[in-house]
């Protein structure tokens, strides 16, 4: 069974510094590593990273109406062995697995999916961003601004 959560919701963007700055003047404090922008919201994350960036993390090709829509819904996991069970589970549901779980440049271990109506998904293992035992996540102290 695959839990019923959210973890991050990532917002693929034409300009990466610019969406900070409309976000950090709605009020919201975030952190940037590796021209990736994350902020905590509640018991999730929102994250802003470049829409070319995302659609190749995914395996899929920018534009043509058949690349990402932009965002991607993760689903963060305590291991890399539930990674592979859960993108096994959504390929016998349907998905179409874009990207084969694998290493990570953070340390972890991801792979994307998508639902029958395209809409994407990664699942990752990020050892240093794992759900506490009510789903949720906490974003660590980057030591960036």
């Amino acid at each position: 069974m695959v839990d019923q959560r959210i973890s991050m919701i990532t917002l693929g963007v034409a300009d990466v510094a610019r969406a900070r700055a409309f976000y950090e003047r709605l009020g919201w404090r975030g952190q940037e590593i590796e021209r990736t922008v994350f902020f905590q919201a509640g018991g999730l994350a929102v994250v802003l990273w470049g829409r070319a960036d995302l659609a190749d993390d995914a395996g899929m090709e920018l534009g043509g109406g058949t690349g990402p829509a932009g965002i991607a819904l993760a689903h963060n996991v305590r291991s890399a062995s539930e990674v592979d069970e859960i993108l096994t589970r959504a390929r016998a549901a349907g998905a179409t697995v874009t990207r084969p779980a694998r290493e990570t440049f953070y340390g972890g271990y991801a792979g994307y999916f998508t639902d029958p109506d395209g809409h994407l998904w990664e699942v990752a293992y990020n050892p240093g961003i794992v759900p506490g035992p009510d789903g949720a996540i906490t974003l660590p102290d980057f030591g960036t601004t």
